[in-house]
């Protein structure tokens, strides 16, 4: 029997304690486009995808359980950190925690092996370059970046 292969990630939901609070945090950061909400979720979309902020935290914040994001400008999202007031955790990378204690990560677009389509990335401003490293990590897979 043939296992279906993984091809994607239709949206990660995010336990918040509000989703008012949450919508205000993450939109002091990011320029959010609202794809719909209700009282117990809201739905950002992120290109061709979304992320759901899903009311009623459950548990403690995680020590390593977390997930990333992928931007356009890194600088850009530091500024909106700091002018936001959200710590950067110390380490090589961005990440930081939400008020709920959701560990984000956050990498720039041109430094990863992932790939927008052109139409979306027409419509996002977002440039399609790559750097080589993140080209060659594409090219292992059999994927060419151009």
């Amino acid at each position: 029997m043939q296992r279906p292969r993984l091809v994607g990630i239709n949206h990660v939901a995010l336990e918040v304690g509000d989703i008012d609070e949450a919508l205000a945090f993450y939109g002091s950061i990011f320029d959010l486009v609202l794809r719909g909400r209700s009282t117990q979720m809201a739905f950002i979309d992120i290109g061709d995808q979304f992320v759901a902020l899903s009311r009623g935290r459950t548990q403690a914040a995680d020590a390593h359980r977390h997930f990333g994001l992928v931007v356009d400008d890194r600088n850009a999202t530091r500024a909106a950190l700091d002018s936001a007031g959200v710590d950067v955790l110390p380490g090589r990378g961005l990440d930081f925690r939400d008020p709920w204690g959701n560990l984000v990560q956050i990498v720039q677009y041109d430094e990863v092996q992932f790939l927008k389509a052109d139409q979306v990335l027409r419509v996002l401003g977002v440039e399609p370059g790559k750097t080589e490293q993140a080209r060659s990590e594409l090219r292992a897979k059999g994927i060419d970046a151009g």
